[in-house]
């Protein structure tokens, strides 16, 4: 038997594969498809995120048309998905990548985040404690015992987003200008906390229980349904 109640957590393992796995596919794509390329001929790219820029001729001398099948379809996801922007971008062959290294760090979180929930994670009835079960049980026994999950699950979340978004806010409003660096170490946590959160959304499957109180949460804690008014 698992350590949530169940049988098996295969499931659990299959979900967290596919996204490890279809996020890491993007993530080695984001390199290969530039070194696919013939050389030098992806310049300096200025676009706009959630639009197509890169679909026809215009003044930057690209389309992703004109490419071979694999990296036309990755560069196209590319442009539809981020600002491709030069200046916060990486180049490989001579050919500026498709996407900026802020979504490079954010596949890379996804991927891991995947991967991490196929070892770990296991349907716990609800989104939240299903994310909070790639966390070992002795470390969360207390946490249950008190019933602050929902806190833990919140603080975990604000850890993974607030870096990103400071770092992108700042440069929204102000001068400053970020560095691939910073792009690169904010966008992991941010793609690892996503990439968990899909896992747990997609594993958290009440039906696969008899009853709340099947399922085995930390702490001996017990799910329970309320009792039913009388009418």
């Amino acid at each position: 038997m698992e350590r949530n109640g169940l049988e098996t957590r295969t499931r659990d393992q299959k979900v967290g594969l596919w996204i490890g796995g279809i996020s890491f596919f993007f993530l080695a794509s984001f390199f290969l498809a530039p070194a696919m390329a013939e050389a030098d001929t992806i310049g300096e790219l200025s676009g706009r995120a959630n639009m197509l820029d890169f679909h026809k001729e215009n003044d930057q001398n690209f389309t992703w048309t004109d490419l071979n099948l694999y990296s036309a379809a990755i560069y196209a996801f590319g442009d539809l998905n981020c600002h491709n922007k030069h200046e916060r971008s990486w180049s490989i062959n001579g050919n500026q990548m498709p996407v900026c290294v802020r979504d490079v760090g954010i596949f890379a979180g996804l991927a891991l985040g995947g991967f991490i929930y196929s070892r770990r994670g296991v349907n716990r009835w609800t989104i939240r404690d299903t994310f909070l079960s790639v966390l070992p049980d002795e470390q969360l026994n207390p946490i249950y015992r008190k019933n602050r999950r929902t806190m833990l699950f919140i603080a975990i979340g604000a850890i993974c987003v607030i870096p990103m978004a400071v770092d992108g806010f700042t440069q929204l409003l102000t001068d400053r200008e970020s560095t691939a660096f910073l792009r690169l170490v904010t966008g992991i946590p941010f793609g690892l906390g996503l990439g968990l959160f899909f896992a747990a959304a997609y594993s958290a499957r009440p039906n696969k229980f008899d009853k709340p109180s099947q399922v085995q949460l930390p702490g001996n804690v017990r799910f329970q349904r309320p009792p039913q008014e009388e009418e």
